[in-house]
């Protein structure tokens, strides 16, 4: 990776005091911040520590000093330099006089989407997750660069903030031929992206911080037209986007659904359920953990579709080692289920046994042993709180399944399973014992599983 040499132009905008000591830092190039609050000592923030700048605290003058050699601060109170990355903001008094600023450092960092080269190439729209600080935009920066410069695509950047392509009516060269347009209001940027579509003919659209539902909604337009979207938006992990309500059109947007009866008492799910409500603007979805350290979805519509109903789903991770080698993993999640207690099995487990008896009964039957130690269980008609309890009383030796196939005894209501000839013949075919209890009693479900784990 190369870094491209702006910082000196950011610092030589600092009162000398500070300038001189950052200037030779050993640490110089991992700054990712400069913290300058009036009366205080100035801190300089790197990847692993903090650290002040000098003895001496900072005065109005130095806050002047600062604001007089920058572009003007916008209604964001964000400000700049001119032909660089580098951003400034600043924090106000009542008075609306400024009494801080930070400086954050901006970089173009050539060659870090490597890694996800031929996701570009498979032209589906990417989604960038990420805490914020974690180099979304730097990322994005660079796709954009590759896309026009080395793909040939006709681009263009949504910048609300100038932060993409620079405080500058000409773009830094960060972004190659991408074409950049600035949005005079972060409340329009939903205006602007379409706007882009409609008066540029791009083939990528190149967007920072979606954040609100209007901008989500123009997202989908962008999408259902054909055109390539890639974007940023806040959040650790995809579960946090499906939980968001501004953003969940982003991954398809959620309904309620009423399912019947028999499918309810199937899942173990009330009638009311959550599903997803369309195909999502974003086919794919990275985690950006660090610039080292990436979560891939590669099929958003079915990793959201497994999360919204507790079942596991596979991520790619793609790591970059310190000789630049990159190895990718793959990796099973598991969405807990009631307690951290629980698990899920996967679709290889087989299932044994036969026929089918009542609790009082079970004394009484001796030929039924089980050959595991870990009793699978598949409940119908059973509550969560009913599980939760089960859960918390025998733990990791009691397991739920959703999947009849992957159990090895079925326990639910008498009432209900004499009314299921369909799951009676397929537990038959199995050879999967059924066990039925009159009520909804954690105390009969304890008497029987006791006879199992002891």
């Amino acid at each position: 990776m190369n870094l491209d040499p702006d910082l000196e132009k950011l610092l030589s905008n600092l009162p000398f005091f500070i300038y001189r000591h950052l200037k030779n830092h050993t640490n110089k190039e991992k700054l990712i911040e400069i913290v300058l609050d009036l009366g205080r000592r100035p801190e300089a923030r790197f990847n692993t520590s903090t650290e002040y700048v000098s003895q001496k605290v900072i005065s109005w003058q130095d806050i002047d000093y600062i604001t007089k050699r920058i572009s003007k601060f916008n209604e964001e109170n964000r400000g700049g330099i001119e032909r660089t990355l580098h951003r400034i903001s600043c924090i106000r008094n009542r008075q609306f006089l400024i009494n801080g600023l930070t400086c954050r450092v901006g970089r173009a960092i050539f060659g870090t989407i490597s890694s996800i080269r031929d996701l570009l190439e498979s032209k589906k729209s990417i989604l960038i997750l990420g805490k914020p600080g974690v180099g979304k935009t730097t990322i994005i920066r660079e796709i954009a660069r590759v896309l026009s410069d080395e793909m040939d695509k006709r681009v263009i950047i949504i910048d609300t903030a100038n932060e993409i392509g620079g405080d500058s009516d000409v773009p830094h060269s960060g972004i190659g031929r991408a074409r950049r347009m600035q949005v005079p209001k972060i409340d329009l940027q939903h205006k602007v992206m379409l706007e882009a579509i409609e008066n540029h003919m791009p083939e990528v659209i190149v967007i920072d911080e979606i954040g609100t539902e209007l901008e989500a909604l123009a997202a989908r337009t962008i999408a259902e037209k054909g055109v390539q979207l890639v974007g940023t938006t806040h959040g650790n992990r995809l579960e946090n986007l499906i939980k968001n309500p501004s953003l969940s059109d982003l991954i398809g947007g959620l309904q309620h659904v009423t399912i019947s009866d028999e499918e309810a008492k199937r899942r173990g799910t009330q009638k009311t359920i959550i599903e997803r409500k369309s195909y999502p603007a974003f086919q794919l979805a990275i985690e950006v953990n660090s610039l080292f350290y990436w979560t891939i979805y590669e099929n958003v519509e079915y990793s959201v579709d497994l999360i919204l109903r507790d079942n596991s789903y596979i991520t790619q991770i793609r790591t970059i080692k310190k000789n630049e080698k990159l190895v990718i993993n793959y990796n099973k999640l598991q969405k807990e289920f009631i307690t951290t207690h629980s698990k899920f099995l996967n679709k290889e487990m087989i299932s044994i046994h036969k026929n089918w008896f009542l609790v009082d009964q079970f004394k009484s039957n001796k030929s039924f042993k089980l050959k595991t130690t870990t009793i699978i269980i598949y409940p119908y008609s059973l509550s969560k709180n009913l599980i939760r309890e089960i859960l918390l009383k025998f733990g990791d030796k009691i397991i739920f399944t959703m999947h009849i196939k992957q159990a090895n005894i079925i326990i639910g209501l008498k009432k209900y399973l004499r009314q299921n000839l369909r799951l009676k013949n397929l537990a038959n075919q199995q050879n999967i014992p059924i066990y039925v209890i009159n009520q909804r009693s954690i105390f009969q479900i304890i008497k029987l599983l006791g006879f199992f784990v002891s």
